[in-house]
């Protein structure tokens, strides 16, 4: 994934683009950066490797070099950003959030003439910030350029550009993800997440449309292209990635996840499908909230059986290698022998995407001693891998665990019937609860409904993408 975070102002803001970026750490934990703009010294620009070391520790020693009234800072797992662009439109700084699909097409067809050229990454990709700032650069204004950009991107891109005057902010054109303006009295800032800038002072006055632009000063909001009226929302921010004190087109992420536990628990009550255990708990962190509404419409006793060590890892590594990415998290599991010495559990997660970890988390529960553990998906069966986002790692879609189980029981006759194995109510959907209960080691699993999540978020269904679950666009 990724994020961003802006502030332009009438005094000097580097803390607040500072700790605004930082508070967008757990969207990514690859590379960090800022760029700054003052009158005098023009623009800086400073960028860090953040895989082993958080964003706030790399940049601490920065901040004193830093000096202006703007900037913009960027959280990316993937492309290191923002980025300097000189072009005749101008010197900009721009960072950028979504997915490029066909990133290759567009460098071959657009720029594989005579006289253009990209640095290329390490792998040998190209820098999707550095493309869609060549993209913006082939019209003859930034306004143009942005809509062509996103035009022509198959996938999503919401992007934020510093200029010597202001902060553009463009959401992707059917709004996957929030871009939102906060205001202070010396200034106004831009956020992915909306807690970032409360945190800071900042209090809300706008959020953006899908597709619009704005241009931001330091005394507000103007607006420079007026949103479209199609807008599809990534249902994960509310499930899983966003933050829980955030809140998007008016919801927040906990009191939604808080409330799709209950959801999911009801629609157990009224199935009869609801198991007789001794606690509920979440698996850490995100998946928490989700148990507590759970167990607050179960009546059933909410417990931590296990928790997150903190200290040393405090923030989300994630190592490019499974097996690493496997010992990391078992690492991170203390459990509490008490809550599970002989106890029925039932545990809520905010999704089951792979399993392998989940797998992991199972066999260490019945290794300390679980009588019984019961597994509870806060999302619909994932069935598609994310086209439009870079929130999983998964690069086919072979690699979901559902996916791998349909293939095992009846080969890719049984990719033909996706639709069936994801409704429980089928008989191929019942098959694939029960292998995966048995691969896994649980002892019952079961699936939030794709209409109680949408009933849990509070939009228009027609407002929120759902293509990893239903393949729809």
């Amino acid at each position: 994934m990724g994020g961003f975070f802006g502030a332009i102002s009438h005094k000097n803001c580097i803390y607040d683009v500072f700790f605004g970026t930082d508070y967008h750490s757990h969207l990514g934990t690859r590379r960090g950066g800022m760029a700054i703009y003052d009158k005098e010294l023009g623009f800086q620009r400073q960028i860090h490797n953040i895989e082993n070391t958080p964003f706030r520790t790399k940049f601490e020693s920065d901040l004193a070099k830093f000096k202006g009234n703007a900037g913009i800072g960027a959280i990316s797992d993937s492309d290191p950003q923002p980025l300097l662009i000189r072009s005749h439109l101008g010197l900009f700084a721009i960072a950028t959030v979504g997915r490029i699909n066909n990133a290759d097409e567009l460098v071959e067809k657009t720029f594989s003439g005579p006289g253009h050229q990209f640095m290329a990454m390490s792998s040998g990709q190209v820098n999707s910030t550095e493309l869609t700032a060549a993209l913006i650069n082939r019209c003859n204004n930034l306004v143009d350029g942005i809509h062509y950009a996103q035009e022509v991107i198959d996938g999503s891109c919401s992007i934020l550009l510093l200029t010597p005057n202001s902060i553009i902010a463009a959401r992707d054109k059917v709004g996957r993800l929030p871009i939102l303006v906060g205001k202070n009295a010396d200034g106004c800032c831009v956020s992915f997440e909306s807690f970032a800038y409360h945190k800071l002072g900042y209090e809300n006055i706008y959020e953006l449309g899908p597709g619009e632009i704005v241009e931001v000063t330091a005394d507000g909001v103007k607006q420079l292209s007026a949103p479209g009226d199609k807008m599809k929302i990534c249902a994960f921010l509310w499930t899983y990635y966003g933050y829980p004190n955030s809140n998007y087109e008016g919801r927040n992420v906990e009191v939604m996840r808080v409330r799709n536990g209950e959801i999911m628990a009801r629609q157990e009550e009224e199935q009869g499908t609801l198991p007789d255990v001794d606690y509920v708990a979440g698996v850490p962190d995100s998946g928490i909230p989700h148990a507590i509404g759970y167990a607050n419409q179960t009546h059933k006793t909410f417990a931590r059986p296990f928790v997150k060590y903190t200290p040393t890892w405090s923030r989300s590594f994630i190592p490019s290698n499974q097996e690493i990415r496997n010992l990391v998290a078992e690492m991170k599991q203390i459990p509490v022998p008490e809550l599970i010495q002989d106890k029925k559990l039932l545990f809520v997660d905010d999704s089951i995407v792979r399993g392998t970890q989940l797998r992991e988390t199972v066999e260490f529960l019945y290794n300390s001693g679980a009588k019984e553990v019961h597994m509870r998906s806060a999302c619909p069966p994932i069935m598609y891998g994310c086209k439009y986002l870079n929130f999983s790692r998964s690069n086919s879609e072979m690699e979901l665990l559902t996916r791998r189980v349909i293939q095992n029981l009846e080969g890719n006759v049984g990719q033909q019937h996706v639709d069936e194995y994801a409704d429980p109510k089928t008989e191929r959907g019942q098959c694939m609860l029960k292998a995966i209960c048995q691969e896994m080691g649980f002892d019952s699993l079961g699936y939030q409904s794709l209409d109680g999540l949408l009933e849990a978020i509070g939009l228009d269904r027609d407002k929120v993408c759902t293509y990893c679950w239903t393949g729809e666009e």
